[in-house]
């Protein structure tokens, strides 16, 4: 139950740190911020994912901030961990098709919930 309460705490946490930064004025067509969000969730997991492995952090601080407050801020991070572990494991193959399927079948998923909104519901 504890780890439960960890994710949810950092997952409020990350989500609020994502919004804080959404507030940040930028004027252009380019989504700046969403992609300055990834890059430092993606930062912040790294680091997170380092630190767990080479100085054994408590479960419920990783579930804090790996999966909560990383979670919360931006799903992106973990894809991006995950993709790495992939290219670090050597399996450079099952990197690329997890990168290419999940741009590709998210992008088509948009694309379905969108045309769903528009004339199914």
């Amino acid at each position: 139950m504890a780890g439960f309460v960890c994710v949810g705490i950092g997952g409020a946490a990350g989500a609020m740190l994502r919004y804080a930064i959404s507030l940040i004025p930028f004027k252009g067509s380019f989504p700046v911020l969403t992609l300055l969000t990834n890059i430092l969730g993606a930062l912040a997991i790294g680091i997170i994912a380092g630190a767990a492995a080479r100085k054994g952090l408590p479960q419920n601080a990783v579930l804090f901030l790996k999966t909560g407050v990383c979670g919360g801020f931006t799903t992106f991070s973990t894809f991006s961990l995950e993709a790495y572990n992939l290219l670090e494991q050597g399996d450079v193959k099952a990197s690329v098709l997890y990168v290419v399927l999940s741009v590709g079948c998210c992008l088509a998923g948009v694309a379905a919930g969108m045309y769903a909104a528009e004339h199914i519901i």
